[in-house]
């Protein structure tokens, strides 16, 4: 499937809830429409752990007869909406993406899963994730190209969205997790602050996010504040401000170009259409700032130059113990990315691990100085395109390169990746990256760049 952002036509709830108000159409017809998409291009796309059809049509007529009462329990009564296997559901297995997890019915919701049914919405099923969320791919396919990867680890997220199954799919980040298969698989994404939507049971990691797939900026939102407007953030935190329904597009002033470490392996055809982007940005009025311009950002740009290894040893040292638990339990289950995590886990000190939260501290004092230097950071969402499986099965990253997309969970920041550009025929994401808590701002930012 060629792509191209001017000709893609996503899928979108918004829009279907205009014809359930009007009663042009109801919720079990969207989800029957799902239901055939999903039929068609599953053999092919993969997306799926688990399909709960019965409940699914059960939750679709009674939010059918609310519809005709007048009386939607929200914005998102009648969506249909995948869960990242990663993430517990009452009626479905949530089994990791790993056989040591086979079978694994905790027959639990999460904090956000409940949200979502509270609001109305229908949990039509479970996607794919790699191996307990990390970089040990499942079968999943990218949802232009069956020869690609979708990204990880939220890759059947991604690619149920960009292939039209789902107007949303929940996802989580530990590193680029959201953001890489947002930009491989042509979604709008958002990846709050650290913090802002509530993780429920997964609060094992010292940077990991729940976050958002959707086909459209205004799904996208609205399904996150609806899961905050009834479980709030972590424990601890206020989670994300701003009102129910996406803000309105927003001009900025000021946009600061982040290179990243990942800026020297990105592909002639991308930097280009990148600064296309950039030109056109500026041909709107928007201030462009390179690291060259301001000191600020050139010693902000020096604190991420090494994230990736620094947060990768961060989440070695914090996943060991589960890992060393896996491994005497359920001896041969982890694949050969989780292995090389634990084996670096074993050598990483209570010093080294104190040494990397002070690096990691730092960037976040860096980014907080730039406040008043520039409205939002802007950078691509990936190394490009989707890579081809054979180009990335033997790497270190086997779902691709990380480097542009873990650097907001490093910062504990909002990210918003919009689907902006394309190369080659296959989408390629745009992100931007705010002040903590500024991720209705940062959206809206994004929305405006969109148009």
């Amino acid at each position: 499937m060629n792509y191209h952002p001017d000709t893609y036509q996503a899928l979108s709830f918004g829009d279907a809830r205009e014809r359930f108000l009007a009663g042009t159409q109801r919720p079990s017809e969207f989800l029957a429409s799902c239901l055939e998409t999903i039929r068609q291009r599953e053999p092919v796309v993969k997306a799926w752990v688990v399909l709960n059809e019965a409940g699914a049509r059960a939750a679709a007529e009674e939010s059918d007869r609310r519809y005709r009462a007048g009386k939607p329990l929200s914005q998102i009564d009648g969506m249909p909406v995948g869960i990242k296997d990663l993430i517990e559901t009452k009626d479905m297995p949530t089994q990791m993406g790993s056989p040591a997890y086979a079978g694994s019915f905790p027959k639990r919701d999460s904090a956000l899963v409940r949200a979502l049914r509270d609001a109305g919405a229908i949990i039509l099923g479970k996607t794919v994730t790699t191996a307990l969320g990390f970089l040990d791919p499942g079968p999943t396919t990218n949802a232009f190209d069956p020869q690609r990867t979708p990204g990880g680890s939220s890759s059947g997220s991604g690619a149920a969205v960009g292939a039209g199954m789902v107007p949303v799919a929940i996802g989580s980040q530990l590193v680029g997790s959201v953001l890489r298969p947002a930009s491989f698989n042509a979604n709008w994404a958002l990846k709050p602050t650290f913090g802002g939507i509530n993780r429920g049971e997964r609060l094992g990691y010292s940077q990991s996010h729940v976050g958002i797939h959707a086909g459209c900026a205004q799904d996208m939102w609205a399904t996150a504040m609806e899961i905050v407007t009834r479980v709030g953030g972590d424990p601890g935190h206020p989670g994300l401000y701003g009102g129910l329904s996406a803000p309105q597009p927003e001009k900025p002033r000021r946009l600061a170009v982040m290179e990243t470490e990942g800026w020297p392996r990105l592909d002639a055809a991308s930097r280009n259409a990148f600064e296309a982007l950039l030109e056109r940005l500026r041909g709107e009025g928007v201030e462009i700032v390179r690291r060259s311009d301001l000191l600020l950002l050139e010693i902000f740009e020096q604190s991420i130059a090494t994230a990736t290894d620094n947060m990768l040893r961060l989440i070695s040292w914090e996943q060991r113990w589960s890992l060393e638990n896996l491994v005497e339990q359920h001896p041969g289950t982890l694949g050969p990315s989780l292995l090389r995590q634990l084996e670096g886990g074993r050598g990483v000190t209570l010093e080294t691990f104190r040494q990397d939260l002070a690096l990691r501290d730092l960037a976040r004092q860096r980014l907080a100085a730039l406040a008043g230097h520039c409205d939002a950071l802007i950078s691509p969402a990936s190394c490009g395109p989707a890579p081809r499986f054979d180009a990335t099965r033997d790497t270190p990253y086997p779902t691709g390169d990380v480097s542009f997309s873990c650097v907001s969970s490093y910062l504990g920041a909002p990210a918003v990746a919009a689907p902006l550009l394309s190369v080659d025929g296959m989408p390629f994401g745009v992100q931007f990256i705010g002040q903590p808590h500024e991720d209705e701002r940062v959206t809206a930012i994004a929305r405006w760049a969109a148009q």
